[in-house]
């Protein structure tokens, strides 16, 4: 590393120690709330970890050598700390590892374009060079059916096109009137005439992709644009043969314009990947175990996996690093908690909750004497809204708990009273529909007119599941400051002298307290 660059990151870590978190108001006299604090703000090693585990290790896909990888890792460090920890296997999921992706139009002109495979995605045996065309629409299923031949061989455009790759508020803010206007009346009949395009060949949009593999051709092209400056969502794929590929905004609208004006676009690609079979998928804990009710247990979660279309950064890298260091902070202030603090960091998550739920399923004599679960999966902090999920009496003890944190953290704190018990979206939910108190930490001004996941750094159009959710987006004081909101949340839990209550609210009429779903657990689950 050259001089100026170990400086600059001498600097950076220096200053994340002195940046406003640095409180001087401390409601109680608690020594081990001004040890947590001191320790987070001090001595934090977020930076470091978040380093490691997004440029280093990389997006953490499950099943991949990645994930698996990444759980070392996690071990290693928390050993390093003096802490308990280990992986527990729920079951297995496709292994697959990603290689380098080259796409590069070569007719009638020669660019290289901006896109990837999706995850899972077959390889390519070596660079293949096809013809581009549009997915058909011939009005009906059996049009669709008798078209699906020519497609042999074939690259094919499976998503509408986009007039203006440019936001919303972009074109709001420099259009005139009447061109916002004209271009949202366009895009609005874009989209309807796509939608029943979709409908009409009888397969619908998720098994698009796969009748299209088997029908031979050379590989399927998608983009699902962000509605952002270079953002698209990259998912996965369950195609056997041909590659399936991501394209932006603005290299599809290319191929798509090129194909529609029959001016004969060719592509050659060169997708490499490799499949690994049915791989052991796990989750990793570490544990401080409990002095006087060590059987009683305060969890703190946040999902480890990612979507591999970037670092998986804010989703939830974030979340996984604050676990980690507030429990390394927790080891340091707090060694001998009264009930036992676990640390988990779920796999499986983005496909269906997997890991938390079979967590759940596999482990009811801990569900019974669970505290409370603390969940973090929202991005870049500092934690502003807390929903009370149902539980009637909950309220309370976030009040009493707040109390006693530092002003410069709980008066950021609003709490939703009591709530509504959720059914999905993170690894809470898991432990929600078994009446256990559990709750998710999110930002922003909470359940205001905009979306919950998008009112703080414009996270879901510019990092959730996006091929720009890397390391830069992390926002290192809000990371620190979740950190040690977690630390203090759980060791006023684990100190608290009555079990957390587990009264439920009365359900609106039409309503009722979410069922538990099974886990996933292996890829060819239904």
């Amino acid at each position: 590393m050259r001089p100026l660059a170990r400086f600059s990151l001498a600097c950076s870590l220096a200053l994340l120690s002195t940046q406003p978190a640095a409180a001087q108001s401390f409601p109680s006299d608690d020594p081990v709330i001004r040890a947590i604090w001191e320790e987070g703000v001090e001595r934090s090693q977020v930076y470091a970890l978040g380093q490691v585990m997004m440029d280093s290790i990389g997006p953490r896909l499950t099943g991949s050598p990645a994930m698996a990888g990444a759980n070392d890792w996690a071990l290693a460090k928390y050993a390093e700390w003096g802490i308990e920890a280990y992986k527990e296997q729920y079951g297995t999921w496709r292994g697959w590892e990603r290689g380098i992706t080259h796409i590069d139009l070569v007719s009638p002109r020669v660019r290289s374009l901006e896109g990837m495979a999706a995850a899972w995605s077959p390889a390519t045996d070596g660079p293949v060079e096809a013809e581009v065309v549009i997915l058909a629409d011939g009005g009906s299923p059996e049009a669709f059916q008798a078209w699906l031949p020519e497609v042999q061989d074939k690259f094919v455009l499976i998503s509408r096109p986009e007039a203006s790759c440019r936001p919303r508020e972009n074109l709001e803010q420099f259009s005139r009137p009447e061109t916002l206007a004209r271009m949202s009346e366009e895009r609005e009949r874009v989209i309807a005439a796509w939608r029943e395009r979709e409908e009409n060949t009888g397969v619908g949009r998720r098994a698009l992709p796969e009748a299209l593999d088997a029908a031979g051709a050379a590989g399927v092209i998608r983009s699902q644009w962000s509605e952002g400056w270079g953002v698209n969502k990259i998912f996965g794929t369950g195609n056997e043969r041909a590659p399936l590929l991501d394209l932006s905004c603005e290299a599809y609208g290319l191929l798509y314009r090129l194909a529609e004006n029959g001016q004969g676009p060719v592509l050659r690609v060169d997708a490499q990947a490799r499949f690994l079979g049915e791989v052991p998928v796990s989750n990793a804990f570490a544990v401080i175990p409990g002095s006087a009710d060590p059987e009683e247990y305060v969890i703190l979660g946040g999902h480890y996996d990612s979507w591999d279309g970037s670092d998986g950064a804010l989703d939830n890298g974030t979340g996984a690093v604050a676990i980690m260091e507030a429990m390394r902070i927790l080891k340091y202030a707090v060694p001998n908690p009264r009930r036992t603090i676990i640390g988990a960091l779920w796999n499986g998550e983005e496909q269906g909750l997997n890991g938390s739920r079979a967590f759940v399923e596999d482990h009811p004599e801990i569900l019974e004497r669970t505290h409370t679960v603390f969940n973090i999966d929202h991005g870049n902090g500092p934690v502003t809204f807390i929903p009370m999920q149902g539980f009637a009496a909950a309220g309370g003890r976030f009040g009493d708990w707040l109390a006693q944190i530092p002003s410069e953290l709980a008066d950021l704190v609003t709490l939703e009273i009591p709530g509504m018990p959720e059914s999905g979206g993170t690894d809470h939910a898991s432990f929600l529909c078994a009446g256990v108190p559990a709750f998710s930490f999110h930002v922003g001004a909470g359940r205001s007119a905009m979306n919950i996941a998008d009112n703080r750094w414009d996270t879901s159009t510019y990092t959730w599941h996006t091929n720009r959710d890397s390391f830069d987006k992390i926002i290192y004081e809000d990371l620190r400051d979740d950190a040690l909101m977690t630390a203090l949340f759980a060791y006023l839990a684990s100190e608290d002298p009555e079990p957390m209550p587990r009264d439920q609210r009365a359900m609106p009429d039409g309503s009722q307290w979410p069922d538990c779903r099974p886990p996933a657990r292996s890829s060819g689950s239904p």
